[in-house]
């Protein structure tokens, strides 16, 4: 029989290898005491993962070859580093405790990943079921910029640390909802308003990586928690101000039973 060789589309992968790369050097860094660098590696590794699969569109080149090789690479750079670099920074003092909190993260990510590929054509586009992984690395990669930044051992913010890696791991598998943002079209007009905007973002961030960074992050973390607290007192009101069901008060006339041979359905006995 003929085989035919199957070859791999090159570009959207290029970015997935080098998103790979750099969450292998990030973990790399964290062995080596070099914490900023290997913060600024996941930062670097959540730009080329969410250049990738935009690419793959973009270009037609989708494939499942692409999708398997992406969902590992996010593993190693968004599950296993984002882990091993708060253990190192700041979760090893906490002993037992310390390497659990980074194990209840990794294993979130692996989860999250799994969920996200099995679920992947039955969920809403518009949203993610839980927390994002390149969103829970920039949470906790974030915390060790912005605590290395001011001058704070990993040591002095071990329990802050804890709690966010546990937040960030459980937020993962959680079913709260976020934002995906694939609702953009990036070949469609925009007002110009819209480029002002992006560039003073951008002008806000390089006036302090670190800082707003952290708090962008933060700030969508907790928007998925903020928004299903606003559905569930939606609901609970809505319930509240339906009419309740009539009921038969005691000492009410109630509806007579058929007599045989009275009623007007045409099946009933005459």
């Amino acid at each position: 029989m003929d085989k035919r060789r199957r070859g791999i589309y090159l570009l959207p992968n290029l970015f997935t290898t080098a998103a790979l790369f750099a969450g292998f050097y990030a973990i790399v860094q964290a062995m080596n005491d070099r914490f900023e660098y290997a913060a600024v590696a996941i930062f670097v590794a959540m730009v080329l993962d969410g250049l990738d699969g935009r690419i793959a569109r973009l270009t037609h080149t989708q494939s499942e070859f692409g999708a398997e090789y992406d969902s590992l690479s996010d593993m190693v750079s968004f599950g296993a580093a984002p882990a091993l670099v708060m253990y190192e920074w700041a979760l090893q003092d906490l002993g037992k405790f310390g390497w659990i909190a980074a194990f209840i993260y990794c294993a979130g990510a692996a989860l999250r990943l799994a969920r996200f590929n099995t679920n992947i054509d039955v969920v809403d586009k518009r949203y993610f079921q839980g927390l994002p992984s390149p969103a829970a690395a920039a949470l906790v990669a974030g915390m060790v910029w912005v605590g290395i930044d001011n001058g704070f051992a990993g040591d002095e913010l071990r329990w802050y640390a804890a709690v966010l890696t546990i937040f960030a791991g459980v937020s993962m598998v959680s079913n709260v909802l976020f934002w995906s943002g694939k609702s953009i079209n990036l070949r469609k007009s925009v007002p110009f308003i819209v480029l002002i905007a992006l560039v003073l973002a951008f002008a806000l961030i390089s006036s302090y990586p670190p800082g707003i960074l952290f708090a962008l992050f933060l700030a969508y973390a907790g928007s998925g928690y903020v928004v299903a607290a606003l559905r569930w007192r939606k609901r609970k009101l809505h319930r509240q101000e339906q009419p309740a069901a009539p009921t038969c008060n005691e000492g009410s006339e109630s509806p007579a039973a058929p007599v045989e041979g009275d009623s007007t359905d045409p099946g009933s006995k005459p």
